[in-house]
């Protein structure tokens, strides 16, 4: 591939999140959906559906991210309505109930305090996601690392690359499954980073 070819499929789909672009692929996400991205940082995963015109908001706790948020979104789709991307946390969405056809929480949930804090921001996701919606999460876990880490508190563990997390296994994510209430629309997937940390992937379609 030439360096122009790289360069112009960084131009179509900015820094999308390879998994967030696994669904995209698969038709689970498309223009006819209202998106949104819980914890979207400065945009990373919302410039590709901007340029295709599709309905996607977005939540940060973060002011200076949001902030990024509104001035990619001048600069890609200066027509779009900005105001959608807010300053909030993830547990205080200020969306009504079975708002949104999918919800995005990319690399969110590990920042969790405790078990309570990790609850409170799926049980908000749920809330606004409608029946039949798909909900996509990617967050640390201990999968494969179990003998690399040590625990501070509650399910707060310290990882070999420094961080800090709260880590789930393949147990939590079932459950939670369970109670969101939904199905896997995919197998639980990790990928282990150089016994560094570990990555998991959660796919869930809400229930009725």
């Amino acid at each position: 591939m030439s360096a122009s070819s790289t360069t112009n499929l960084r131009d179509e789909f900015g820094d999308i999140d390879i998994y967030v672009f696994d669904q995209l692929l698969k038709g689970r996400i498309h223009a006819d959906h209202k998106i949104l991205d819980a914890g979207c940082g400065s945009g990373r995963n919302i410039e590709y559906m901007l340029r295709q015109g599709m309905e996607v908001y977005g939540v940060d706790q973060n002011e200076r991210a949001i902030e990024k948020v509104h001035m990619l979104t001048k600069r890609v789709a200066p027509s779009y309505f900005s105001e959608r991307f807010v300053q909030t946390s993830v547990e205080n969405l200020p969306f009504s109930d079975d708002y949104f056809d999918v919800v995005l929480s990319i690399a969110v949930l590990h920042f969790a305090v405790d078990g309570e804090h990790f609850e409170k921001m799926v049980k908000e996701m749920a809330r606004v996601l409608k029946p039949g919606g798909l909900f996509v999460a990617r967050l640390a876990s201990s999968i494969g690392i179990e003998h690399l880490i040590v625990r501070k508190h509650d399910e707060v563990y310290d990882l070999p690359d420094g961080s800090s997390r709260y880590l789930v296994n393949d147990e939590k994510l079932v459950e939670f499954t369970s109670r969101f209430p939904g199905e896997l629309v995919d197998p639980i997937k990790t990928t282990v980073v150089q016994r560094m940390r570990s990555m998991t992937t959660w796919c869930v379609r809400k229930g009725s």
